[in-house]
């Protein structure tokens, strides 16, 4: 397993939140499906946010 940091900023117009929900449209889905198409492998994001 490997750990790498993103720093991404994004607009949430059409989603329902950051967290992932079934049948739900949410930016940590999209990215984690992003990266799999990219990459081939199964992630599980872990956000924090910054101040």
């Amino acid at each position: 397993m490997r750990n790498i940091k993103l720093t991404i900023e994004y607009d949430g117009k059409g989603f329902n939140g950051w967290q992932k929900q079934p049948n739900k449209a949410n930016i940590q889905g999209e990215i984690e499906n992003a990266i799999k198409e990219i990459t081939g492998e199964e992630v599980d994001l872990i956000a924090s946010r910054k101040n």
